[in-house]
């Protein structure tokens, strides 16, 4: 049976602007898997220790990459997740970032439990479009895409770009 080729995609943004969702989403409509970093590296206890401050455990990047690297290099897979520059760059066809404004975000991550300097931390990060520069350092500009995640109607919009996009990729690699 011949393959296709797939592409890879990556979501990014700060925690609470809706990754999850949306790549469930996505995995759902286009047929490619879906992977949440954060799930893979409990699974596996893909850790290095635990970040006392932030009372979460600190994720090891280099059993993440192991753990990722042969799904990547066949193609199809969404990667969830709040940072890229440990991924390698050659994995990624495309690179969204979401993006929410700071009092929507505040709310959700209130909702979550966060709470003083983890949700302090967060809004700043997302304020600071720390995540959105730490990608477009990672990845060629021409990839790396912002999207507004405020509303149920951004995540339609988002799911009916990201779809359209997936399909164009497959016709022209295919």
């Amino acid at each position: 049976m011949e393959t296709r080729a797939r592409p890879n995609l990556l979501l990014i943004g700060t925690p609470g602007v809706g990754k999850t969702t949306l790549g469930k989403e996505l995995a759902g409509r286009t047929g490619l898997t879906y992977i949440n970093v954060g799930e893979l590296a409990k699974e596996g206890n893909l850790y290095e220790g635990y970040d006392e401050e932030y009372s979460c455990p600190i994720l090891d990047e280099d059993r993440v990459v192991d753990e990722l690297e042969d799904k990547m290099s066949e193609g199809g897979i969404i990667v969830d997740y709040h940072g890229c520059d440990f991924f390698p760059e050659r994995w990624f066809h495309i690179v969204f970032v979401l993006r929410t404004d700071n009092s929507i975000l505040y709310n959700r991550l209130e909702n979550r439990g966060y709470s003083g300097k983890k949700l302090q931390d967060n809004i700043q990060c997302e304020i600071f479009q720390t995540i959105y520069e730490e990608a477009m350092e990672s990845y060629r500009e021409e990839i790396v895409h912002q999207l507004p995640s405020n509303t149920p109607e951004d995540l339609d919009k988002n799911l009916e770009q990201i779809v359209q996009w997936v399909e164009q990729w497959m016709k022209d690699n295919n």
